[in-house]
């Protein structure tokens, strides 16, 4: 196959489709998710024996088991990813909405409209799910969307889009609004992140290394984060027990997640207090601690922490600890270490609580609350399509909002500048 062609034709329909979308209402792009859903309700036996096929390949090629856990569909996934399109129907359009509309001294009315992107490039690996939830979001905002999954979902995500499909065809709107790309060769991420004049924005969705290269090549602008060194930090002013709390949850609700904490820092003057209970609930769940001096003379039997473990993002049974002077060495570790994803302060000084959310410069800065909150359904998004620590366009969890853009509009009657 002539990639370079196939790319070219899957644009060209693609930036057809966003005008058609862009101007679609919001009873016709509901229509097409209820159908959606309805059609993955009826068709789940073929969406499983899709995956199944996958699944099998998956193990015969050897991939790890994680991969392999991600990828495996079930009943419940699939009825999880229909509930899932109901909700996003369910959500406020943001499309055609005005707002800030104001006077000028000339009579005119100055505001802004919030409008789509356009075409939402969407490349990531192993979960089918994605397929149904990002499609979704580019739908209900709006948008037309070119989707490229990871070779060895390529049966799954193709039976999921055939359910997209369905609805879009039952609201009367064209199949090329949802496109999941049907070849595997990498050359199509290639092709796809070089091709601004088809599509306006990419996200990456998996591993640093997939979205590092994307990054690095795309000439097409891209919603992203690369890491999610977490930190929690127990001031001095902290209740021990909220304290201990947020600090269990923030690591061991779930190791995988780019939300889970990675670093704790701990004031000196309340470490004796928190960390050997801390750490005994980690002992128990199997957590393994690398702590500097200090922490370790607290800890009998912690692992000794390295320059490289301030800066690591584990996704994995292991947690760095540091114990800090105060908010400002704390504030100056998230600073030098962290990777502006989301950071949270446990204190009941709520000065000190302000100027940590003022000085953190992170997409999520929480007091007194678990790193895990940051996502796109905690946030009251509905969805997420992504995190992003960029400082342009979207921040933090990216929803409906975060795939439109403001344009200015003005009214008038005739006027005219003198």
């Amino acid at each position: 196959m002539d990639i370079q062609h196939y790319m070219a034709r899957i644009g060209q329909a693609a930036r057809a489709a966003a005008r058609l979308i862009a101007r679609a209402d919001t009873a016709a792009k509901n229509r097409a998710l209820e159908a959606a859903a309805q059609a993955l309700e009826r068709d789940t036996q073929q969406v499983l024996a899709a995956n199944a096929q996958d699944v099998a390949h998956a193990r015969a090629a050897g991939l790890d088991a994680p991969l392999i856990d991600r990828l495996t569909l079930g009943e419940r996934t699939v009825a999880a990813m229909a509930r899932g399109l109901r909700e996003v129907a369910a959500l406020p359009d943001p499309v055609g909405e005005i707002t800030d509309l104001r006077y000028r001294p000339s009579g005119i009315q100055v505001g802004h409209m919030r409008v789509p992107l356009g075409v939402i490039g969407i490349i990531y690996e192993s979960r089918p799910n994605v397929t149904a939830e990002a499609a979704s979001l580019c739908l209900k905002s709006g948008n037309a969307a070119v989707l490229r999954g990871g070779s060895e979902a390529v049966h799954s995500n193709q039976a999921i889009a055939r359910c997209m499909h369905q609805g879009l065809a039952a609201a009367g709107l064209p199949q090329s609004v949802i496109q999941v790309l049907d070849v595997t060769d990498r050359a199509a991420v290639g092709q796809m992140i070089t091709m601004p004049q088809y599509i306006d924005v990419i996200v990456p969705r998996g591993g640093k290394g997939l979205i590092a290269r994307i990054a690095e090549e795309a000439r097409v602008p891209v919603i992203k984060h690369l890491d999610g060194v977490c930190h929690v930090y127990i001031d001095e002013a902290a209740d021990v027990n909220k304290a201990v709390r947020v600090a269990d949850n923030a690591k061991t609700q779930r190791l995988s997640t780019c939300n889970t904490m990675e670093t704790l820092l701990v004031a000196r003057a309340i470490a004796p207090a928190v960390l050997p209970r801390l750490a005994a609930i980690y002992r128990d769940k199997g957590i393994e601690l690398r702590g500097d001096a200090e922490a370790r003379a607290l800890v009998p039997g912690m692992n000794e922490a390295t320059e490289e473990d301030w800066y690591a993002e584990y996704l994995d049974a292991i947690l760095a600890v540091r114990i800090v002077d105060g908010i400002d060495q704390a504030i100056d570790h998230i600073a030098r270490y962290g990777s502006q994803h989301t950071d949270a302060i446990v204190t009941e000084d709520w000065s000190r609580a302000r100027r940590f959310l003022r000085e953190v410069d992170s997409s999520s800065v929480m007091v007194n609350a678990s790193t895990r909150f940051a996502d796109g359904f905690e946030y009251g998004l509905g969805a997420e399509i992504g995190i992003s620590t960029d400082k342009l366009h979207a921040r933090g969890p990216v929803g409906l909002e975060g795939l439109t853009v403001l344009k200015w509009v003005v009214l008038g009657d005739g006027h005219i500048r003198g």
